[in-house]
């Protein structure tokens, strides 16, 4: 498995990466409008790339050497608040799940982050999701729920949860 840092040219990857998580990951827990405006806005081509030119905001692809395919993607920001990296995105293809993946993609943002001035990791995630119990295995804690207005009628329903190293 290797991270690959993604590019401007890699936009349409990612777009396609995050559609393909979203359609089973939210299935159960947001309606298709909510699903489709959020992928609209959030990845759009000038949203990515506006992240992407951002310094602090890293892209990342997800490539599986094995199956010669691209899994997923992470996205992050450093700096985000005080000594903290934001986990934006972790999206994983729904062929890609239980083969260590999202693990992978945990452990190689600490690494990241353990070579800057960031001592703690942030993330949201939907209250409904399940993938809250793989975050609490990779040692992040719940701190705040939050009802979120996304516009359009739409709220994110999350768990604020954090990961603070205790090494560095």
């Amino acid at each position: 498995m290797r991270f690959i840092k993604a590019m401007e040219g890699d936009i349409p990857l990612i777009q396609d990466l995050a559609k393909r998580s979203w359609e089973t990951a939210y299935a159960e827990i947001l309606s298709p409008e909510q699903i489709g405006y959020m992928l609209e806005n959030m990845y759009s081509h000038n949203e990515i790339l506006a992240q992407m030119q951002n310094p602090d905001y890293h892209y990342y692809l997800i490539f599986d050497e094995i199956s010669n395919s691209f899994d997923g993607f992470i996205g992050y920001e450093h700096g985000y608040q005080e000594y903290t990296t934001k986990l934006h995105r972790i999206y994983l293809v729904p062929e890609s799940k239980g083969k260590g993946v999202g693990k992978a993609a945990v452990n190689f943002l600490k690494e990241k982050v353990a070579e800057g001035n960031d001592r703690r990791i942030v993330l949201n995630v939907n209250k409904s999701n399940t993938a809250k119990n793989f975050y609490e295995s990779q040692g992040f804690t719940v701190y705040k729920e939050v009802v979120l207005d996304i516009g359009n009628g739409f709220v994110m329903d999350d768990y604020e949860m954090e990961f603070y190293f205790t090494n560095i």
